[in-house]
């Protein structure tokens, strides 16, 4: 969703603490010291982010593997520069203070949403004004934990916020806490803290925190070692066979019991809650906020949404709870992962603005905004993402790669006009690598360089092309990792960019628009190989050749071989798709005729397009709130989805031959 409307006021129940912070602020603060003179409250060393875990570990009795097992879990020991996420935490321990982090969130507004992208009932949502979002008087205990590290340490806010090792301090003396008012001794055995570490990854929400604990528990089992973004090497040593205190993780039970997780259509493993969305009339013939259907046995659901809500999570739930709006099928909150449901996968929600993909697909929001690149997305996140779309994959027998896992900036117009308003979330801070090695399929060269295909995959945090928008239309986004990679006109970087005929009809180039998706290839997408020159490599894309660095030792792309289309021999070129909609013949007598009209891209002979899957037309016929109107019509026309640019596109099987690439 890109452009949610601006947070209201609301009021938060503050859990009340079993003993005030000042109480066990001053018995945290007793605990004996490491007997290192840099290890003490007001001094955390910071020679390194490593021994900032030993050094606040020893301080506060925090087993070492425990504190680096959550820190990774919340920020994968990255600082951000001291920029907050979108749950606004700050630094390796995401310690948070939302009411800083706000100041620094872009303002939003919910743009014009084409609830279905239906040529036969499009429904608009009006548009509300940009303004910045409101914080309630009162803040639920997930948003504010760095006051009370604050108060624990003694160090000021500013320093949790900024510097890594203080940081770091500040979590270990929140674990200690936490396991003090459990009123357990700060044991040296990580079994012994599963209770403190879901407490501390699940603030307002007890199932959302034993997910948590159990996926820090996972993370010391398995081990990780990584370069963090400032440069440090840190390291967690595995230990395949701890396993939590089974009193401890008995008492909490299971994150969401099984019978429950099928209910709400969630893996068992992660913390899932019901937020239905209406499915109601609100006069003069209108309805929503989405379809009742039968999947998969009317419809096949070929593909899973990735966006972002461009709101906080007390907006995003409000919104999937007014029947005017648009609809999605799960939100996962940022803080910790917690995963709430909305539409029942069988039925389909309006949120694509395409209703083919709609009809077919099912999509999922994550709490976040796609112009604020340092408002970084947590690691609990990520997780719980990625074990709900493997869910989803399994269930659906989707697959697990960027054909079918789609941003919402992926997913096609359905006619020109309708191409320059689509959406572009998650957009390029979105760590697709990432999520994709969560999901088991890590991006990987599956050809030499006679395969025909590259898969681009950028080092997320060493390509950085700048983009301008990102607060400001022209002002220069701060630098920042990214998923995407630019396309050029030629083989240099003074080239222009390549042109999206559609996204720009009155023939004005790309540009370095952080939402200007024209000249952009993305991680995980497969392209076919135009030309090779020294470090450039191009692609078909758009109907065009389109240049990128691609320089040996510093590969942005690797070797892949796969299914492409091209025109049959005769046809100098042929249309593209935004939907693949039956033929006229196949509409039966009171279902209106749905044009299939083509896009403004053209495919010219020669030119190869790698192909993502093969289905015959069909159209969801849902005019009206009476089921008993609904109809499947299912036409003979077959089409390929395939790579057309950033976003996919359809061609008729009739226009193309499909071969294997390299051939």
């Amino acid at each position: 969703m890109r452009g949610s409307a601006p947070e209201d006021e609301k009021r938060f129940h503050r859990p009340a603490l079993r003993r005030s912070v000042t109480a066990v602020a001053a018995a945290v603060l007793l605990l004996p010291l490491s007997g290192t003179p840099s290890a003490t409250a007001g001094q955390p060393r910071t020679d390194g982010l490593q021994q900032a875990f030993t050094d606040a570990a020893a301080r506060f009795h925090v087993p070492r593997s425990v504190l680096l097992g959550v820190s990774y879990l919340e920020s994968r020991w990255d600082g951000h520069g001291g920029a907050p996420s979108v749950s606004g935490g700050y630094g390796p321990m995401h310690l948070t203070d939302a009411r800083t982090a706000l100041a620094r969130t872009p303002e939003f507004s919910t743009g014009d949403e084409d609830a279905r992208g239906d040529d036969a009932r499009p429904l608009k949502r009006p548009a509300a004004p940009a303004k910045r979002a409101a914080l309630p008087a009162e803040l639920p205990a997930r948003l504010r934990t760095l006051a009370t590290a604050a108060e624990l340490t003694g160090l000021p806010a500013e320093k949790l916020r900024t510097d890594p090792a203080a940081n770091v301090l500040g979590g270990a003396a929140l674990l200690a806490a936490e396991q003090h008012k459990l009123g357990r001794s700060p044991s040296g055995d990580p079994a012994w803290w599963y209770t403190a570490v879901a407490r501390y990854g699940g603030q307002d929400d007890a199932r959302a925190g034993q997910a948590f604990a159990d996926e820090v528990y996972e993370v010391m089992r398995h081990g990780q070692s990584r370069t963090t973004d400032a440069g440090q090497r840190v390291t967690l040593a595995a230990s395949p066979r701890l396993a939590p205190d089974a009193a401890q993780q008995k008492r909490l039970g299971t994150p969401t019991d099984r019978a429950a997780a099928r209910k709400l259509e969630c893996p068992w493993t992660v913390a899932c809650e019901s937020v239905p969305a209406p499915y109601e009339e609100f006069g003069d013939g209108d309805y929503g906020n989405h379809d009742k259907a039968d999947r998969p046995e009317d419809q096949r659901v070929r593909a899973i949404v990735i966006h972002d809500t461009e709101g906080s999570w007390e907006t995003t739930l409000k919104l999937i709870k007014d029947p005017t709006y648009v609809s999605w099928n799960y939100t996962i909150r940022s803080s910790d992962g917690l995963i709430a449901q909305h539409v029942p996968t069988k039925d389909v929600a309006w949120h694509a603005g395409n209703w083919y993909i709609n009809s077919h697909s099912v999509g999922i929001e994550h709490e976040g905004f796609l112009a604020a690149p340092d408002a970084w997305y947590t690691e609990a996140m990520y997780r719980a993402s990625a074990r709900l779309v493997k869910y989803l994959s399994r269930k659906y027998d989707v697959p697990l790669d960027r054909q079918h896992i789609l941003g919402h900036d992926n997913v096609p117009g359905t006619t020109p006009a309708t191409i320059p308003g689509m959406h572009t979330d998650p957009g390029p801070y979105w760590d697709w690598a990432h999520y994709f090695t969560l999901l088991g399929k890590p991006f990987r060269a599956t050809a030499g360089a006679r395969g025909g295909l590259v898969t681009i995959r950028p080092d997320y945090d060493r390509n950085q092309p700048a983009y301008t928008g990102c607060e400001k239309p022209g002002e220069a986004c701060a630098p920042h990792g990214s998923t995407a990679v630019r396309l050029y006109t030629a083989p240099s970087e003074s080239a222009p960019l390549v042109r999206d005929i559609g996204l720009h009809p009155d023939g004005s180039d790309s540009t370095t628009g952080v939402n200007d998706t024209g000249a952009r290839a993305t991680t995980g997408q497969q392209f076919a190989v135009a030309e090779r020159d020294g470090d450039w490599t191009a692609i078909w894309y758009l109907g065009q050749r389109a240049w990128f660095r691609n320089p040996h030792g510093h590969r942005v792309a690797v070797n892949a071989k796969g299914l492409v289309a091209t025109p049959k021999d005769g046809r100098s070129e042929i249309p593209v798709y935004g939907r693949a909609y039956p033929e006229k013949e196949a509409y039966p007598a009171g279902v209106p005729y749905q044009s299939v009209s083509p896009l403004p891209y053209k495919i010219a002979a020669g030119q190869e397009y790698a192909v993502g899957g093969r289905m015959r037309g069909d159209y969801f016929y849902a005019p009206t709130f009476d089921l008993s109107k609904h109809a499947i019509v299912r036409g003979e026309d077959v089409y390929y989805e395939i790579q057309l640019g950033h976003r996919v596109g359809y061609v008729r099987a009739a226009d193309v031959e499909v071969r294997r690439s390299g051939s």
